[in-house]
This record gives C-alpha cells, structure tokens and sequence, in this order.
C-alpha cells in the first residue's frame, strides 16, 4: 500500500512555509503559522479529517497576514496533490453536512484535477484580529494548487467563528471522505482514465 504523504517547502521574499502531511493519519497536528486563528481552523480541519498535519510558517505580518494566509493554503494544495499520487482506487468525491451552534454549514470535493473554489457565501468583517475575507483566499488558493473542485457554503448562521468552524470541520470532513481507498475502485476513478 501506497505512503501517501508530502513535505512541501516554500519561500518567497514574503514567506517561509515548511509544511508536512500524511493522508492516512489520526489527527496529529503540530502548527504554528503566527496567526492563532489560521492555527485554529487548521487544526480543526486536520483533527476531524484524520489528516497528520505539520505547519511551520513566517510571513510578512508587518504588512498583514493575507501572504501567510494565501500561500499556506497554496502549500497545503500542493501536499494534497502530491500525497495523492496517481489518485489510484481512491474514492475521489467527498461531503460533509455538519452543524457548529448556529450554523450549518455545506462542503463537497471532487478529486478531479481541476482546481476551482465556488463559494457563494463569502466572509467579511473581523473575527478577533483575523480578517474574515482571508478564509475565501485560502480556500482559492488550497483548491487551485490542489487540483480540486471545492464547493463550500454555509447555509445559516450568523457568528462568524462558528461559520468558520463548521466550514474547516466540512472541510476535513469531505476531504477524508474524498481521499479515502475504497476496495471496489478499480485504478483511477475516471472514466477518461486520469486525474491527473
């Protein structure tokens, strides 16, 4: 059976990312990208997605944290892409409904090799410190590099933290479902062939 992890290195003039996944993990996390709640929701999508995931991150903060925020989600989609392989018997499509309090929020994935974000319900304003809008470029850039279709929306609920949880929860939740093996996929699961 296939070892289906990454390690993924980047640095740019704006950040410095060392980033280490394993798909088929128990929700190990150990991260520290200097924005708590980056470090928060990252936690919450690897714990409930059974990902091991280690993120060590520096970015220009003195200008804000939108480099950071951006180029994590570009390195963990690129971990994702690697991890995956060749993508053979995996199950490829995943979702997850899932409440947070208030809200209930939507995700689906599909492993298909074409990186798109459709997020018709986007974040705005502030929570804490962390600027809301931040979470949509995170997940343009986790799904680009990644190479997979994201389609995420929260249904209801108004605090935004709870939007946030339950999105990164979903989040794991669907990416689990999608990377899983499953014994009846024989080879890729595509009828052209490729995922790749």
């Amino acid at each position: 059976m296939m070892n289906r992890t990454a390690q993924i290195n980047r640095k740019t003039s704006e950040v410095e990312i060392e980033l280490k996944l394993d798909l088929d993990g128990i929700g190990k996390t150990e991260i520290e990208t200097g924005i708590g709640f980056l470090d928060h929701m990252l936690d919450l999508m690897a714990r409930h997605g059974q990902l091991d995931l280690t993120v060590r991150a520096r970015g220009d903060r003195q200008v804000d944290d939108h480099h950071t925020v951006e180029d994590v989600g570009i390195v963990l989609g690129e971990a994702i892409d690697t991890a995956l392989g060749d993508a053979q018997g995996i199950r490829r499509y995943g979702s997850a409904l899932l409440p947070m309090d208030d809200t209930l929020a939507q995700v689906a994935i599909d492993l298909s090799g074409r990186g798109l974000a459709v997020l018709p319900t986007p974040f705005d304003g502030q929570i804490g410190g962390f600027d809301a809008q931040l979470i949509d470029e995170f997940l343009i850039a986790l799904s680009r590099s990644g190479r997979f279709t994201l389609h995420a929306s929260l249904l209801w609920g108004t605090n935004r933290h709870h939007r946030a949880e339950a999105l990164f929860k979903g989040l794991g939740r669907a990416l689990a479902d999608a990377v899983s093996r499953d014994d009846r996929v024989d080879g890729i699961p595509s009828t052209k062939g490729t995922l790749r």
